[in-house]
């Protein structure tokens, strides 16, 4: 059994919580969202906390039963507070900039990109910065993943798009003969 599915959602302040047969659906301040159960898994809403339990007792069901607790905290989480990805822009020229609903990106090729921000996601542009914010966690990851493969960073002079918290392992550059 899972030690994750085991524990309780809380639920915060301002969130509520509401299941439809097999839908779940989470309201809160930053915005309402909703995920289709998985067979084999129950979620009950009991007082201020969700409960994730099986039904059947199949492989299937148990590798669900931790991940759909899983998933709720991420929506209850991003209904009341929402989730944020950060990326850094490092090399000459690099650059982002919004027009409408489009994010354009000069990465050093002879054009310039351009990525339609899908409804639901904020994007705020610094000068090698972008900030992306969603009460969606799957959306944010998605968008920042498709921003940081443009680009992605190289091991040798670290240039590319990079999320703020990533680490490069850099390599040594080619050494002259002695």
């Amino acid at each position: 059994m899972s030690r994750i599915g085991k524990l309780p959602v809380e639920i915060p302040g301002g969130v509520t919580v509401a299941i439809d047969g097999n839908e779940v659906q989470v309201k809160g301040p930053k915005g309402t969202l909703a995920k289709r159960l998985a067979p084999g898994v129950s979620v009950v809403v009991d007082g201020k906390s969700v409960v994730v339990s099986k039904v059947v007792s199949d492989k299937q069901a148990a590798a669900d039963f931790g991940t759909t607790r899983a998933l709720i905290q991420a929506m209850v989480v991003g209904a009341s507070s929402g989730w944020k990805k950060n990326l850094e822009m490092t090399g000459v020229g690099f650059g982002a900039k919004l027009v409408g609903e489009e994010l354009i990106l000069s990465c050093g090729f002879s054009h310039e990109v351009r990525l339609q921000i899908p409804s639901g996601v904020g994007c705020s542009v610094g000068k090698t910065s972008i900030e992306l914010q969603s009460c969606d966690r799957e959306l944010v990851g998605r968008f920042a993943a498709t921003i940081r493969n443009v680009q992605p960073p190289e091991p040798y002079l670290g240039k590319g798009i990079r999320y703020s918290d990533e680490v490069i392992r850099r390599k040594a550059g080619k050494t002259g003969k002695k």
